[in-house]
């Protein structure tokens, strides 16, 4: 599969809409398309974890880290 995003660098060099679509499609509920991007994977991973499906992992718990790290700046 594709090496999950780790920080915000990295979240920045992923395509928007890619993210979006992913996560559209995760919240919802849909299997994740065969010919996925790694911005499409990232963006499902974060809505089947947003809708309840799965559980967060190492990778998402520190990404949001990172983030809440730069919101209270």
């Amino acid at each position: 599969m594709f090496e999950a995003v780790k920080s915000v660098a990295d979240y920045h060099t992923l395509d928007e809409a890619d993210v979006l679509i992913g996560y559209m499609d995760g919240v919802a509920g849909l299997v994740g398309a065969k010919d996925m991007t790694r911005s499409y994977w990232h963006g499902w991973r974060n809505g089947v974890v947003d809708a309840g499906f799965i559980e967060p992992d190492e990778a998402q718990l520190q990404i949001e880290a990172e983030f809440a790290t730069l919101a209270e700046r």
